[in-house]
């Protein structure tokens, strides 16, 4: 007996429907993605094309703060809060060398007062290199 053999049919995959899907699954993930704006000041910074600074001197004043508003000053605690005893410690520790750096670090519970008494301090003294340390926030 002789079987007729059937041709073999060309099977074309049609796209068109799968590129439909992804455009409507891309046009669904940017419409419910979330962006996070953060809000930052937005400076112009001057230029400058005077010489390079000179170079930092090891030599630094640190004004430590703990939650509880008491100073420490290089690492030696003060032994009181007075605005006196705190001016005191820095005039002795700088010299009259208002030119050196000035770091506050000061506890994230620290009562706001303590921080804002420890840079009057250091404007009355004519400090002009004052900084404050912080942290980087962490990711979430």
């Amino acid at each position: 007996m002789k079987f007729k053999r059937q041709l073999k049919a060309e099977l074309d995959i049609n796209l068109a429907p799968l590129i439909d899907v992804v455009f409507l699954l891309l046009i669904f993930f940017m419409v419910t993605t979330t962006f996070t704006k953060e809000s930052r000041l937005t400076i112009d910074l001057p230029e400058s094309t005077g010489l390079a600074a000179e170079e930092e001197r090891p030599e630094q004043i640190e004004i430590i703060i703990s939650a509880q508003g008491d100073y420490a000053v290089n690492g030696r605690a003060l032994v009181n809060k007075e605005r006196t005893t705190l001016k005191a410690a820095l005039a002795e520790l700088s010299g009259g060398d208002s030119t050196l750096p000035l770091i506050i670090t000061a506890d994230a519970m620290t009562p706001h007062q303590a921080v804002v008494t420890a840079m009057d301090v250091a404007g009355q003294l004519s400090f002009v290199h004052l900084s404050i340390t912080t942290q980087q926030a962490a990711a979430l």
